[in-house]
């Protein structure tokens, strides 16, 4: 792994600018007696325009309470852990306009399960224009997340899209998802994650949102707005018949019909 410190951007020159057998590591050493955000935290970093593949480890990693770090624009691939780990308190991430292929464990939102002294709170984290190509799973996987918002990404051929753990507040609007297993899934773990979707397109997939573990009554696992209450969620076939009717997407496949809302497309 090789160390970003702060104020920093790496930017590849070209088409050609690749980073291949290791990873990029942005943040302090791991010390777990620290529980609150150092002053010498690593900040204002810039990954931008670089292929990165066959790391034996992350791809990419964020830790240690780093903040305002922007990770666009590039394509992750094969690396033995995940594409792009957030974790360890880290705060203000975007992640934007990403290529994700040929891996299994993508994008990690929080260390573990027993990791809440330094997470909860932070974690706030922008994933937008993504594209998840055949990757596995964790797009994201999310745990203790103060807001995780998911928006306006292309989800193709991934066992399941997102998954809310450890009491992590998600939001994911104008997603597309195309032959995706589980779109979203919510477990329950310990206290209690949560999804609020709107505006999400779902082809071809087998279930909505999937739920594991017991759920406390009365609260909802879907606070939908009062004009779209969780009965009027579409279902897969009644989203996938009213995609059908519309023009092909130039972001996809001609097979493949186009949402409403591309999640290609520029947004204000």
């Amino acid at each position: 792994m090789h160390d970003v410190t702060s104020d920093k951007t790496i930017i590849g020159l070209g088409s050609t600018a690749r980073l291949v057998g290791g990873g990029l590591n942005i943040g302090l050493p791991v010390d777990d007696d620290v529980t609150s955000p150092p002053a010498e935290a690593v900040h204002n970093v810039i990954i931008r325009n670089l292929s990165l593949s066959g790391a034996t480890d992350d791809l990419i990693n964020v830790q240690m309470f780093s903040h305002h770090v922007w990770i666009d624009h590039n394509d992750l691939s094969n690396g033995d852990d995940g594409a792009i780990d957030i974790k360890r308190g880290s705060d203000y991430v975007t992640v934007s306009w990403n290529r994700f292929h040929d891996h299994d464990k993508t994008l990690l939102l929080g260390h573990d399960d027993d990791n809440g002294a330094q997470d909860v709170g932070r974690l706030r984290v922008t994933y937008h224009h993504n594209y998840f190509d055949g990757s596995d799973q964790r797009h994201p996987r999310v745990r203790f997340s103060e807001l995780t918002h998911v928006y306006n990404n292309y989800y193709r051929d991934n066992s399941y899209g997102v998954a809310s753990t450890y009491d992590a507040k998600i939001l994911m609007e104008g997603n597309y998802f195309f032959s995706v297993n589980n779109p979203g899934r919510v477990e329950f773990s310990g206290d209690l994650g949560r999804i609020v979707q709107r505006d999400n397109i779902l082809v071809d997939c087998n279930h909505e949102i999937e739920t594991r573990g017991s759920v406390p009554e009365p609260r909802t696992l879907y606070p939908y707005t009062a004009d779209r209450p969780p009965a009027s969620r579409p279902s897969c076939r009644r989203a996938q018949a009213s995609a059908r009717s519309e023009e092909p997407s130039p972001c996809q496949p001609s097979s493949v019909a186009r949402p409403s809302r591309r999640p290609c497309s520029s947004r204000p």
